[in-house]
């Protein structure tokens, strides 16, 4: 059988993941009220898109804020958005880089940790599209400085991939403004949890979904001497609080 295409390695992982991922998504609810932190929206009844809304933590957010707003979450994953449906007026299984909404139906376009997984111009000129006049825009997403900590614990043990290409702040801002959009404004922050560890750390990654990395990534299991000699390179990073797993996180705002 031949493999699946990246995009659908991601659904499945996805869908696996739903049963474990509150439990496990520490980082991504800090994120979350992060990103909530700095939004602003014009009026007191806006329609939201929750755009790859995952379990619904970021909807949950939103609602509290603005009590009185349209809220609609999307997102490619039948789980999720199962988990999610309490939290949102509306839900819609679909993927955020074809959405099937109509031109200029919300007045904020949120998304949390996801933009990382796609195709960012697609998603920023679908954003666009749906957004109507002052519209704006809220997005968290991961730069390259992401499991850096297991990159380096990795170099010279494979060749294989194991963390996704993470994109710089600078191809963030470039992406939104070929979108269209505009009042662009970027805030990037180190961000770090840590495990007692290599296995709970793995664990972890895993219960979120976080572990399809796509094309480049070993698919085969390790052998015991890898292991052994990437447990050893984990460990020279251990600091008083655990192994730690740094999380490169890149806020950005704009308006339509």
């Amino acid at each position: 059988m031949p493999p699946l295409p990246a995009k659908q390695r991601v659904r499945v992982s996805f869908e696996r993941a739903a049963p474990t991922y509150n439990a496990a998504a520490v980082l991504q609810r800090q994120v979350c009220e992060r990103l909530l932190a700095d939004l602003e929206l014009p009026i007191a009844a806006p329609r939201i898109l929750d755009a790859g809304c995952g379990t619904g933590y970021g909807a949950r957010l939103l609602r509290a804020h603005w009590p009185v707003a349209r809220l609609t979450a999307a997102d490619f994953a039948p789980a999720m958005l199962a988990q999610a449906r309490h939290a949102a007026d509306a839900c819609c299984a679909a993927d955020i880089e074809a959405l099937p909404f109509a031109n200029q139906s919300f007045d904020a376009w949120w998304s949390s940790l996801t933009v990382q997984w796609c195709d960012t111009r697609r998603v920023f000129a679908e954003a666009a599209r749906i957004l109507g006049p002052h519209g704006r825009l809220a997005v968290s997403t991961l730069g390259p400085g992401t499991f850096s900590e297991l990159r380096q614990a990795f170099s010279g043990i494979d060749p294989y991939r194991h963390t996704l290409s993470f994109s710089e702040p600078e191809a963030i801002g470039q992406a939104l403004e070929a979108a269209g959009l505009s009042n662009i404004s970027l805030r990037r922050e180190t961000m770090t949890l840590h495990y007692p560890d290599l296995k709970t750390l793995l664990r972890a990654v895993k219960a979120i979904g976080a572990n399809a990395v796509g094309d480049g990534a070993r698919t085969g299991l390790m052998g015991r001497t890898a292991w052994q000699a990437l447990e050893t390179a984990y460990e020279r990073q251990r600091t008083e609080a655990g192994l730690p797993a740094s999380y490169d996180v890149i806020l950005a705002y704009a308006s339509k």
